[in-house]
């Protein structure tokens, strides 16, 4: 049998109609699959791979890592270089309330962490999300999900879920004394890139101080230079109580943290002991991988460039069958149409050497979230692509 016929028998699948890509190799903002066709990412792994793929400091810190030890004992019992390095750089460049990190996973760990704490240090049993946002697939971060339509065949889950609107100031009204926690993130991005508009975060953060309800930010796929910044909520002048972080933290190493007040994170520790435990969360060889990614945002360019980066597609990307782009950083959501002009323009996109895809609550944009590294040059060949796609749609639209 094929690999492909075997990864179809063998493989759990998550839809009806994968992209099937056999990849052989991947470098740079390259893909390469097995027939030695070189494609051009510009997906990053849904914003994983910040750095691009096998990025030279981030390959040299897992191979020194592997040659010293991998994993030891569950998170929290041992003092593992890698971990502290990486917890203190990261505090070192955030607001000084959040200085303790608990390291995880994935961005859907976090977030089950981070309910947990809130209801633990609360002792309140309601937690309020935004429609259309993302938190992640597990029970706890699904329940978090409206509407329901990737979740209702698994109900009933958590109870005490409430939604809000995002941007929408009147329904903070909908926060108070029962709400442990409001959870969301700083740009929705599944809902097709929703910026705050009117100052949004700060009367969100005034709301939830005045009834005494914590508020968790989901930087999963906008931390680590995604939008221009380290992390997108610092363009917004408040500061959370809780921040949850994966995707572009491990430069394509699995790992995820939430970071808070030591304070917040002491109600883990006792009444009862083990209030949250990881076997595999912290993992040495992914914070060693962290712990590099972090540096090298930090000591280059690839951040200051994101705006311009951002300007130039949005320049490159003007064509009539374009409704819109909206963006933060490089993070994007172009407007087509229907779903079905999404799905074609994939697939054309994929013929051409091109990676993009689509978002779970717009239906009408494609995604486009390269790797940070990505050059001017590049750019311009990637649009040059979609604009020869969305040239072939248009005419066909049209006749």
């Amino acid at each position: 049998m094929t690999q492909r016929q075997l990864f179809l028998r063998h493989l759990a699948p998550t839809s009806d109609i994968p992209l099937m890509l056999e990849i052989a190799l991947a470098e740079g903002v390259y893909l390469y699959d097995t027939e030695g066709r070189k494609i051009l990412d510009l997906i990053s792994g849904i914003g994983v791979s910040s750095l691009g793929h096998r990025h030279p400091a981030v390959e040299n810190a897992v191979r020194d890592q592997v040659g010293k030890y991998w994993h030891t004992m569950v998170y929290g019992e041992f003092v593992l270089t890698p971990q502290v390095q990486l917890a203190r750089l990261l505090c070192e460049h955030l607001p000084a309330q959040l200085d303790s990190v608990y390291f995880v996973n994935s961005g859907t760990e976090a977030t089950e962490g981070a309910m947990k704490l809130a209801k633990r240090a609360t002792g309140r049993p309601e937690i309020i999300a935004c429609r259309q946002a993302y938190h992640g697939s597990t029970q706890g971060a699904a329940s978090l999900m409206c509407p329901t339509d990737f979740t209702q065949p698994y109900h009933p889950l958590l109870p005490g879920i409430r939604h809000i609107n995002f941007n929408d100031e009147n329904d903070l009204e909908k926060i108070n004394g029962q709400t442990a926690a409001v959870i969301l993130e700083v740009i929705q991005a599944e809902a097709g890139v929703k910026t705050p508009q009117n100052q949004y975060f700060k009367k969100l953060r005034r709301r939830c101080d005045k009834v005494g309800a914590l508020l968790i930010l989901d930087e999963v796929q906008t931390g680590f230079g995604r939008t221009g910044s380290l992390f997108a909520f610092q363009n917004q002048d408040i500061v959370p109580d809780v921040l949850l972080l994966a995707k572009g933290m491990g430069g394509g190493m699995p790992i995820g943290a939430f970071v808070a007040s030591q304070a917040l994170m002491q109600h883990f520790a006792h009444h009862p002991p083990l209030g949250h435990i990881t076997t595999f969360g912290g993992h040495p060889v992914s914070c060693a991988a962290a712990f590099a990614t972090l540096q090298t945002l930090l000591a280059g360019d690839y951040i200051s460039k994101v705006k311009t980066k951002e300007v130039l597609f949005k320049e490159q990307l003007a064509h009539p069958l374009v409704k819109e782009i909206r963006s933060a950083g490089l993070l994007m959501a172009v407007e087509i149409g229907a779903f079905d002009l999404v799905l074609k323009a994939v697939r054309l996109c994929l013929d051409r050497g091109l990676l993009i895809d689509w978002f779970l609550f717009d239906n009408c944009s494609l995604r486009i979230a390269p790797p940070l590294i990505i050059s001017e040059s590049e750019i311009e060949s990637a649009c040059a692509i979609l604009r020869s796609v969305f040239d072939e749609l248009y005419h066909s639209k049209s006749s």
